[in-house]
């Protein structure tokens, strides 16, 4: 069950009326958390991506002792905010602007500051079968005979996904992915976390007619761990999109949780155009990499999302498009402004280059900025951005990597390494972080 609901409600005039949410939404712990204690909790981050479930427990004061990813581009993304966040505990932001800006490499901030530790808490590897075991020991060695606290991932969802079992003839059921939950219990077995936080697409409840979900949760059992779980959305805890994962939760003996916790839903006034407040307006093709980006917005920066120091927008380059697309789109937000979508088999001929007119007709969808939670963002967006497309006609493209990464609760100031296709795959693939804060700050109770 999602927990009480906690307020914060904004004005589309900037005042703040009223904020009772149990942080400042940026980086504080709730009010009956010891902080102190909070800092030494060590995570362990698997499957971890470009960093979403990392972030939110590092903003809730955790140390990452360890991520395993095997995407280079991610596992880039995620050193860079590893030396990120060890910049800032320095009062060394500007250092990192100016790697942002090109003046100075990464490699230099690592050597000038002593960030090898920080460098070093990146594995790049996938995790099978002929490697597990070394990988559970590089683990134990950056843990220095500590114990591990929790651990947190999940694996690649594709398996499990209602969308991968539609498009494979076998229904995914002989995808090696299935199984790689029995790695993550290795894990479990190996490092004895007192919690941990094991997150999938909510396809995952009924793969393989549930056997999926019921192995795991019988080998998690023999493994020490009571496990429960729920089906939650991102956007009942402020996040701006509508994004169902399970979250299944599991404790051992050593932990004070005795039941599946209790996550305080967000009840709030802003909707997703407030995440677009402040963007430069810019049309297809056009953008900067690297821009100065001036004006405040004071709900992104009460929810850790818009950072007045830093003073940088990255990303914020739309895609070329055909003259073909441009016209969809635009027909598109012509009709969105209806209360409608367009549907593909409804265009003129003229603009349809598909034959495929009896399924897949909401293939070209309009972001909607009106309401409390847009549709998901996928790492589809990677291949196209036609089902992204930006609600404002004068601008007609889709959105940027920035605006995506926005609509996930990304910081302003978290750079995804790599060119616009790979940046948009880890942004869709991602936890959104004030989710991730949101179950990480409620865990911390139970340590």
């Amino acid at each position: 069950m999602i927990g009480i609901k906690q307020k914060i409600i904004y004005s589309q005039s900037g005042t703040e009326k009223e904020n009772s949410f149990y942080s400042s939404c940026k980086t504080d712990m709730p009010n009956n958390v010891n902080i102190s204690a909070a800092e030494t909790i060590k995570v362990l981050d698997l499957f971890a991506g470009a960093g979403g479930l990392s972030e939110g427990f590092m903003q809730a004061g955790c140390e990452m002792i360890t991520h395993i990813e095997m995407d280079k581009k991610a596992c880039n993304t995620l050193t860079t905010r590893m030396v990120y966040h060890a910049l800032l505990k320095k009062g060394k932001l500007n250092d990192y602007r100016n790697y942002v800006l090109g003046k100075i490499t990464r490699d230099s901030l690592i050597e000038k500051y002593g960030l090898q530790k920080e460098k070093d808490s990146v594995i790049c590897a996938k995790i099978e079968k002929n490697n597990i075991v070394e990988l559970i020991q590089q683990v134990e060695k950056r843990l220095n005979g500590k114990g591990l606290d929790i651990i947190v991932g999940g694996p690649p969802c594709q398996a499990y996904s209602y969308i991968g079992r539609a498009r494979d003839e076998h229904g995914m059921r002989n995808d090696d992915r299935n199984f790689l939950y029995k790695y993550y219990i290795e894990f479990l077995k190996a490092l004895k976390p007192k919690i941990f936080v094991f997150e999938n697409v909510p396809g995952l409840e009924s793969a393989g007619k549930g056997k999926y979900l019921r192995d795991m949760r019988r080998l998690m059992k023999k493994a020490g761990y009571k496990t429960d779980y729920r089906i939650l959305n991102a956007a009942d805890f402020g996040v701006p999109q509508n994004r169902k994962r399970v979250i299944l939760v599991g404790w051992s003996k050593t932990s004070k949780l005795n039941g599946y916790p209790d996550f305080p839903a967000t009840e709030r006034e802003y909707t997703v155009k407030d995440f677009f407040v402040g963007l430069p307006k810019i049309q297809a093709g056009t953008g900067r990499r690297v821009g100065k980006f001036s004006k405040r917005n004071i709900l992104l920066e009460k929810l850790g999302i818009f950072n007045p120091k830093f003073g940088i927008l990255m990303d914020q380059v739309a895609r070329p498009n055909t003259r073909q697309d441009l016209e969809i789109y635009r027909r598109a937000v012509l009709i969105k402004q209806k209360g409608e979508n367009i549907k593909y088999n409804h265009l003129p001929e003229y603009l349809k280059t598909h034959n495929n007119e009896d399924g897949f007709l909401d293939r070209f969808k309009v972001v909607d900025t009106n309401i409390r939670g847009s549709h998901t963002i996928v790492a589809h967006i990677a291949k196209d951005g036609h089902f992204y497309i930006h609600p404002d006609i004068k601008q007609n493209r889709s959105l940027t990597v920035r605006e995506a990464a926005r609509l996930q609760t990304f910081p302003d100031d978290y750079k995804f390494e790599g060119e616009r296709g790979p940046q948009f795959k880890q942004i869709g693939n991602a936890v959104p972080p004030l989710f991730a804060k949101i179950i990480a700050s409620t865990i911390l109770h139970s340590i």
